[in-house]
């Protein structure tokens, strides 16, 4: 059995092919996808987010418009960069957020990915400090979330309040119980997933890693997994971890999946290099419903994860990814014992 959700990437243009025309467009599609994927069955909506593209940019209004619409699936980020956070204005949303939602917040957190401009945490208002690299300042600014989040106080308070304050040193409000042990950690390679299972966080490793053996994508994958899960238990935290692995996974149903999907041609791992690093790009998944319970039945790296999130094409409009995921989950998932 898996968790099964979609992700995603939340992309909007005025293209005259395009379902979502606008920002509000995408926002508003956002809500109602969740939505629909709870009435089918599914268990998570996650968002990925980017900043200066026309992506979503600001996760929790829309965590929380999520949460306020829905019941029972979990709602995440596949990631947040870390680069552009305040660490404990980000704890007062997240808090917010997951309170809103009864506690189904899932947050993937990360160092982030290439962006649409340069050093665009600096017009944040972030930098290094000196010695420091961007990834280090985002591995600084997620360990101060982290710590924050748990609830501690540690503000001193004012002899002459406002409003009359408790005992002892000031946490962050709103605070939700919790919620620390539902931070997950976007790792691209080895080292920051081990890294991710010492800080004691959730481990999301997408359709891209560092290739650091030559093996296929999936075999990489699956290998990340295994040394998180080694790490952890070497740690000796008391709950179990949580892995969750994206793809993209199209079963081929009518004439309108074919002619998106039928042409084939992401059947491979792609390699390529970002941010000076060699990277693997994990194959897609497309085609009728036994082929790809075949092909899945291969797949390492999911067979190691306990949760899947389904990339999905949010141009393409509601229904049709509606459509998508309900495949997924009535003909596909069942003869993989994922239902």
């Amino acid at each position: 059995m898996k968790n099964i959700g979609f992700l995603s990437f939340g992309h909007w243009s005025p293209d005259g092919h395009s379902e979502t025309q606008s920002a509000q467009d995408v926002l508003l599609q956002s809500i109602d996808l969740a939505v629909a994927a709870e009435e089918l069955g599914a268990d998570g909506a996650y968002f990925r987010v980017h900043h200066f593209a026309r992506q979503l940019g600001s996760p929790f209004p829309l965590l929380a418009a999520v949460g306020a619409r829905t019941k029972r699936i979990e709602i995440g980020t596949a990631v947040i960069d870390m680069r552009y956070e305040n660490p404990l204005y980000m704890a007062e949303d997240a808090g917010s957020a997951d309170l809103i939602s009864q506690g189904r917040l899932q947050l993937g957190i990360s160092r982030g990915s290439p962006e649409q401009v340069i050093d665009g945490w600096r017009y944040f208002g972030y930098a290094p400090t000196e010695g420091e690299t961007d990834a280090d300042m985002a591995r600084r600014h997620a360990e101060v979330f982290l710590d924050v989040i748990q609830g501690h106080g540690f503000a001193k308070p004012s002899p002459r309040p406002m409003f009359p304050n408790p005992p002892g040193l000031l946490r962050l409000e709103p605070h939700s119980p919790g919620l620390r042990d539902r931070i997950w950690w976007g790792a691209a390679s080895n080292a920051t997933a081990k890294w991710a299972a010492t800080l004691g966080m959730n481990l999301q490793s997408s359709t891209l890693k560092e290739d650091e053996s030559g093996k296929p994508f999936h075999v990489q994958q699956a290998e990340q997994i295994r040394l998180y899960r080694e790490t952890w238990a070497e740690i000796g935290h008391e709950r179990a971890p949580r892995v969750s692995v994206s793809r993209s996974i199209f079963p081929i149903m009518n004439d309108r999946d074919r002619m998106y999907f039928g042409r084939g041609g992401k059947e491979d791992d792609q390699i390529g290099q970002i941010d000076n690093m060699r990277a693997i790009f994990g194959r897609g998944y497309a085609g009728e419903p036994d082929r790809l319970i075949e092909e899945l039945r291969g797949d390492e790296g999911i067979a190691e994860a306990d949760t899947l999130l389904l990339t999905v094409p949010n141009q393409l409009g509601v229904e049709y990814n509606a459509h998508v995921i309900g495949s997924i989950l009535e003909h596909v998932a069942p003869a993989l014992g994922w239902r």
